[in-house]
């Protein structure tokens, strides 16, 4: 139960902040970067554009905000996808799927991100406290599924780090070539590439290639029986 009148105030400063930060997402994910606006997002918030500048200081800030969210929702896909799954292998495969389903799913956002869009905030040499601290903290738990893989003795490579670099690579790289239209042509692009990519990148690990195929076979169908957390409009499809 709430108390003194300012525990009560810091409640409403809360919910404020939390409503902007939500409607900022919101406004990214139905309009894109180009509505990402004090007036915009303040309207959408039910807030005063003021809220914005007390809360955040600038757009800029708010913005680095919706990147730390876009982060935060990421950790919890990956997070979900090694809950669900027990082989390491398979967590991997799972976890390709879920950012391959965030980026269809929520484009904008993840451009944002990644800072492929123009209201982008993301970079590798950001401060720590600003957007490197939430990117690491969704890739350490790929990290950790990958130094499972390496400690199971079933490849060999022992490093799981390097493990989780090429990975995502691969996993962006796919993704941001399929957002741009690259792959159109190839029907189904999970089955088409990124699935037979990632086999082949497994055994070049040294995996055993019906293995790696098993495994990415498991996580598609996890994958196609699971809620679309993302894919908001419904349009989704493997």
């Amino acid at each position: 139960m709430v108390g003194s009148p300012d525990e009560k105030s810091a409640l409403q400063r809360g919910s404020v902040r939390e409503r902007l930060v939500e409607a900022a997402v919101e406004v990214l994910r139905v309009h894109g970067p180009g509505e990402m606006k004090v007036r915009r997002i303040s309207e959408e918030a039910g807030a005063s554009t003021i809220a914005v500048y007390h809360h955040f200081g600038d757009l800029q800030h708010l913005l680095i905000e919706v990147v730390n969210r876009g982060f935060s929702m990421l950790r919890a896909e990956l997070l979900d996808a090694a809950a669900s799954n027990v082989e390491p292998e398979v967590q991997l495969f799972s976890m390709a799927l879920c950012v391959r389903g965030m980026a269809r799913g929520n484009p904008h956002l993840y451009d944002m991100m990644f800072g492929l869009s123009t209201r982008g905030t993301y970079r590798a040499a950001a401060p720590a406290t600003v957007t490197r601290k939430p990117f690491s903290d969704a890739y350490e738990v790929l990290a950790r599924a990958c130094q499972d893989l390496a400690s199971s003795g079933r490849i060999d490579v022992e490093d799981g780090e390097l493990i989780a670099a090429q990975l995502w690579s691969l996993v962006h790289g796919f993704v941001s070539l399929e957002a741009a239209g690259h792959f159109d042509d190839h029907g189904d692009a999970v089955l088409a590439v990124l699935a037979p990519m990632a086999v082949t990148h497994m055994v070049g690990f040294g995996e055993d290639r019906t293995y790696a195929a098993h495994s990415a076979s498991t996580a598609l169908e996890w994958w196609k029986h699971r809620d679309r957390k993302f894919d908001r409009n419904g349009s989704e499809e493997i």
